[in-house]
């Protein structure tokens, strides 16, 4: 039997952040950003802590503390490339990450495929092992009332 090993993420961040909306690593102009010590993307996020989940290697607060400067604006991208060079050092690499956003706004059908290609790429790993997909909660909590957005994932990675 292979050696797999699955990880959940799951992160939240409320509107108001000084800097653009970034989501899986892509900007959306003309849309408030979140906050957040790096620069609140909830997907790469979510998926970041998956991956150190799923390695055994803690969560992206241990990882990348929000009272650490270093972290203070930092792009997600790189904060998710730094973790899974971690995960592959630790013998790991990634089978498939599948992304979720919740939340009313921005819809993010016609750039899925860019998110997808900038996440994996921040892994180096072909595109096809990241999806990226949203879900409305019909107006209920805070996504619903347009607040914030949260974002889960999940990874399946295998023994290197």
């Amino acid at each position: 039997m292979p050696d797999l090993r699955v990880g959940l993420g799951v992160d939240a961040h409320a509107f108001g952040g000084d800097g653009p909306l970034v989501l899986g690593g892509v900007e959306f102009a003309g849309q408030t950003g979140l906050a957040g010590h790096s620069d609140g993307d909830v997907i790469t996020h979510a998926l970041v802590d998956a991956l150190l989940g799923a390695a055994g290697r803690g969560d992206i607060g241990s990882a990348f503390p929000s009272g650490d400067e270093r972290w203070r604006g930092a792009s997600s991208l790189d904060l998710l490339a730094r973790a899974y060079a971690g995960v592959r050092d630790a013998g790991w690499t990634l089978v498939n990450a599948d992304c979720v956003l919740v939340g009313e706004q921005p819809r993010i059908a016609e750039r899925r495929g860019e998110m997808a290609a900038r996440l994996a790429g921040a892994m180096s790993v072909g595109p096809e092992r990241v999806t990226v997909r949203a879900t409305t909660t019909d107006g209920l909590g805070f996504a619903g009332r347009g607040e914030g957005l949260a974002a889960q994932a999940v990874v399946l990675l295998s023994r290197a």
